[in-house]
């Protein structure tokens, strides 16, 4: 099963296919992987060690960043992502970035921030909307109402701890203009970046 994989010149890992939203527009959707990858669907959850060891296969030196990501949301294991994050810190000097939709406090039933500290680099959050009504209707969390404000206090907890922290969205037609535009000034207001991700089909 594909743990670690590249994308670019990053190598991203797989630990989870386990996740709290459904979105619309989720690339797990559209087949078994994503950009040249073997199948994300995996036989079960890798242990800490077999993430370490598949890790250990890539020379990190070549590499820009080490993503956690993949076929699931990465928080849904966050004590196992935080255990091979500091393997990653004791054998290699690589930037760490977790993409994450954000419910992580929700998942764990309290705040993590903080857990992220002197671990982490980036935390790039999917925002997609600036309305907690078309948030739900787009990204469908098992938690509900509590949501969108649950993601929008995870990032801002998270520029406490964190060097960076990134928000993204869905390019058109999934988020419109007018839409981003509004997304932007939330960013603003926490203090994070906004990144426009192209849409794919």
């Amino acid at each position: 099963m594909t743990i670690t994989y590249q994308v670019k010149n990053g190598i991203y890992v797989n630990m989870t296919n386990r996740c709290p939203c459904a979105c619309t527009f989720c690339l797990r959707q559209n087949g078994p992987g994503v950009y040249g990858s073997d199948s994300l669907w995996l036989e079960r959850e890798p242990t800490v060690e077999e993430v370490c060891a598949d890790l250990d296969r890539w020379n990190l030196a070549d590499y820009d960043e080490v993503v956690f990501c993949g076929y699931g949301e990465p928080t849904e294991r966050l004590d196992d992502l935080l255990a091979v994050a500091a393997h990653i810190r004791a054998t290699a000097s690589i930037p760490i970035r977790i993409n994450t939709n954000g419910l992580a406090d929700l998942i764990a039933g309290e705040p993590v921030a903080q857990k992220l500290e002197g671990l982490i680099d980036t935390v790039s959050v999917s925002l997609n909307t600036p309305d907690a009504e078309e948030y739900l209707a787009l990204v469908r969390p098992r938690f509900g109402a509590q949501s969108y404000d649950a993601m929008l206090r995870f990032t801002e907890d998270c520029t406490r701890y964190v060097p960076n922290v990134v928000m993204t969205v869905v390019g058109e037609p999934v988020t419109s203009l007018e839409a981003q535009a509004k997304c932007g000034a939330i960013c603003d207001r926490l203090g994070v970046r906004l990144r426009v991700r192209p849409y794919e089909s």
